[in-house]
């Protein structure tokens, strides 16, 4: 019995070293649950990925960069100035290789962060600040408004179309901008309407105002207001004779009674240039411009509502298209635009 005894009592202490042994490298090493990838990329969006907009464009970008190059990824969606800061500041300490802040308004906060985090890189996207460490991404999306203006010109009835944003934010402001000039010189006696909806997640906040301009003459909508816009088309549904815009993403097949095409950018691609650049250890802070010469940004209709599109409309957007692509044209844009802020 005593040999059994002093048996077990040594299987005992042996069993213990083990799992002491085991703990300690799990310690020193990876944590419980810890990725081991060394490339690893984050994306804050402001609002939720559902939107089929701005924000799930994003995602589908980041699941893009998880597919095409093997990183880990992670996203939070960010609803305060606050929350941008401190989950930069938490990816930041985790060790991430890449962090978007997916929109103008991440600005500061990239900027505020970043220097205590030199080994990770922020990226704005719609921003045009530059420090070591952080860089912007500017989609010129002017061109493709103002064909979208143009082609809004061509099928109003009743000579008025309108402007729908979430926010006044510089971006957003120069493609409403770009879209007026378009539609003005198709029809230089077009009405404007203009409005900014304070949110860009209130579904039931775009319907209302999107019914509210309705009710003062306009019929074509070129709306920007990602999760908001949806409560748009499903205005524009309930109304005969109402046609609208997608943004950001190919919104076509969202609502494709009504929405007569779509100015896209593709998030997707932009994103991933990014990261394969950051990863391949080429990349330098700046302000990367990207537009329809780089196949980010473009107009693409929606071929259910091809018909509802004038001929002499069609032909005219093409031309002035291709006078875009030579590089001979271009549409009025905001001054940030071409500017570049280092910090």
């Amino acid at each position: 019995m005593r040999h059994a005894r002093d048996f077990s009592a040594c299987f005992s202490t042996l069993l213990h070293i083990l799992l002491l042994g085991m703990l300690a490298s799990c310690t020193a090493g990876e944590q419980p649950g810890e990725r081991t990838n060394e490339f690893r990329v984050a994306l804050l969006t402001p609002g939720p990925i559902s939107d089929r907009s701005w924000n799930g464009g994003a995602f589908d970008g980041l699941q893009r960069i998880r597919d095409s190059l093997g990183a880990d990824i992670s996203h939070i969606q960010t609803k305060t100035p606050a929350e941008f800061e401190e989950n930069f500041r938490q990816y930041g300490a985790q060790g991430y290789t890449l962090v978007f802040g997916h929109g103008f308004e991440f600005q500061e906060a990239a900027l505020r962060v970043a220097p205590t985090y030199p080994g990770t890189i922020f990226v704005t996207t719609s921003g045009n600040t530059v420090a070591p460490n952080v860089a912007g991404m500017v989609f010129n999306m002017e061109d493709a408004s103002y064909l979208a203006g143009m082609l809004a010109a061509s099928i109003t009835k009743s000579g008025t179309v309108a402007t729908i944003g979430g926010a006044e934010f510089p971006p957003v402001k120069s493609s409403f901008e770009a879209f007026s000039a378009g539609a003005r010189a198709a029809k230089p006696s077009i009405r404007i309407l203009s409005s900014y909806l304070g949110t860009w997640d209130d579904v039931s906040a775009g319907k209302e105002q999107a019914l509210a301009l309705m009710n003062r003459g306009a019929d074509v909508i070129f709306q920007n207001a990602d999760a908001a816009g949806l409560g748009i088309f499903n205005a524009a549904r309930e109304r005969t004779g109402i046609y609208v815009f997608g943004t950001n993403s190919n919104q076509n097949d969202v609502a494709p009674t009504v929405i007569v095409a779509s100015v896209v950018i593709d998030l997707p691609h932009a994103l991933l240039t990014v990261a394969r650049d950051v990863r391949e250890k080429r990349f330098t802070a700046r302000v990367i411009r990207l537009g329809g010469a780089e196949d980010v940004v473009s107009l693409v209709m929606n071929p259910a509502l091809d018909s509802v599109i004038p001929r002499r409309a069609k032909a005219a957007v093409d031309s002035v298209h291709r006078l875009m692509r030579a590089g001979s044209f271009a549409a009025p844009r905001a001054a940030f635009k071409d500017s570049v802020t280092t910090r």
